[in-house]
């Protein structure tokens, strides 16, 4: 969980600026592929702007992830760091793009850095950028030399490899 931040001291005072620390967990962030691991410290440095219409927030957040490549399914951790600049309004519709603030005049940012994190989320992670993956055909890590190699068959002549026997080798 993120903690709160009061903000009595900034409503109603547009020009009146803070910073603020932001230090928490989230849980159940993610995809099948990268998540945001639910022990792993969220940390935020934000700047709280009093404006006419509520408080503008903006600030970076800085976390790690726990991703899955999409090629090798091989385990590894990352980071992410983050720009947000949101509005906390008094009187936050549903529909509307801004966040409700507190009737307590407090702040809540965790739904803000949910939505800015969930949206940065790799889709397809990758160990690294020369990831040869797994072999479509016996599932050997090539990676790791796992897979012997195979000869590609073309689909529309498959159904014949099943009527000619295979030829011995002739080395």
């Amino acid at each position: 969980m993120l903690n709160t931040i009061d903000v009595r001291d900034l409503v109603g005072s547009p020009g009146a600026s803070r910073r603020a620390a932001v230090r928490g967990t989230l849980e159940d962030l993610g995809t099948e592929l990268a998540r945001v691991p639910d022990d792993a410290p969220i940390d935020a440095d934000l700047l709280l702007e009093s404006i006419v219409e509520g408080i503008l927030v903006s600030g970076s957040v800085r976390g790690t992830l726990a991703l899955h490549c999409a090629r090798c399914l091989k385990a590894f951790d990352g980071s992410f760091a983050i720009e947000v600049e949101e509005l906390f309004t008094p009187d936050a519709d549903e529909d509307a793009d801004e966040y409700p603030l507190d009737p307590a005049d407090e702040l809540d940012p965790e739904q803000m850095i949910r939505d800015a994190v969930g949206v940065e989320l790799p889709f397809s992670p990758l160990c690294r950028p020369d990831c040869l993956g797994l072999c479509e055909v016996c599932g050997g890590d090539r990676n790791l030399g796992e897979c012997p190699g195979h000869q590609p068959v073309d689909p529309r002549f498959a159904v014949l490899s099943d009527l000619i026997p295979e030829l011995p080798d002739t080395d």
